[in-house]
Order: structure tokens, then sequence, then C-alpha cells
């Protein structure tokens, strides 16, 4: 897994999953693994999937044609709410795009430690589901 700065300040992790590296054959399935994921975490709430390839698509707007499909998976770790602040940085999300040979999964690093323990955790697992 690595982590970059992406457009000089935003910070994310990624981790290529090449397909034969994984038993996921689809952006799809994957996205329904991290479902699974959310669901049984005793504090993440899964919001929603997001398809980003077809609104993308849909608005005419542009897509790199090595990108065969990209959707996203939103959830919320979130529990507390000290202030008003906070909701500046949730909920989360992971994205899934899909190449040819790979998938690229990224996520924006979290302001809680845990959060990014745990998403790089289920991540990580993509590569040990053969």
């Amino acid at each position: 897994m690595k982590q970059m700065i992406l457009q000089e300040k935003y910070p994310i992790f990624i981790l290529d999953v090449f397909k034969n590296e994984t038993k996921y054959k689809s952006s799809t399935e994957i996205i329904e693994f991290f479902k699974e994921k959310i669901n049984l975490h005793p504090v993440c709430k899964y919001i929603a999937e997001f398809d980003h390839f077809s609104h993308t698509q849909s608005i005419n707007g542009e897509i790199n044609p090595e990108i065969k499909d990209c959707k996203m998976v939103i959830f919320c770790f979130g529990n507390k709410l000290p202030n008003g602040k906070i909701p500046a940085v949730r909920p989360r999300s992971i994205g899934v795009t899909e190449y040819e040979d790979k998938f690229e999964i990224s996520f924006l690093e979290a302001p809680a430690l845990i959060a990014n323990e745990v998403m790089e955790g289920w991540v990580k697992e993509l590569k040990e589901n053969l």
C-alpha cells in the first residue's frame, strides 16, 4: 500500500490489486466485499454506493480510456460529534477503479488513525482472498 499526496493537498492511500492476485473479478464484487466489512464493523455505518463511471459517462465527462469501471462505497466511522467542524471530514469512501489487468483501490486519509488502519486492513485483504 502506498501513501501519497494527490494534487499537492490530499493525503491518500492506494493499492493496486492485479486481477491474478485476488478472487474478485469486477469492481462490483469488490464493492460488495467492502459493504460486508462495513456492515460487520461495530461502529461503521454503510451509507451508499456511487457509480462514478456511469455518472461521468452520463454527463459526457472525460474518462481515461484505460478505465473500465469506477465505483465508490461511502460509509462513516463517526462515533463522536464534538463540534460542527468534524462533519467536514466525514464520511469516508473507498474508490475501486477497474482496469484491464488490475483494480486500483484508493481512499483519503481519515483524521482518526484507527479508521485508516481498518480501511487499510480491508484493502490489503483483497489480495489474501484467492
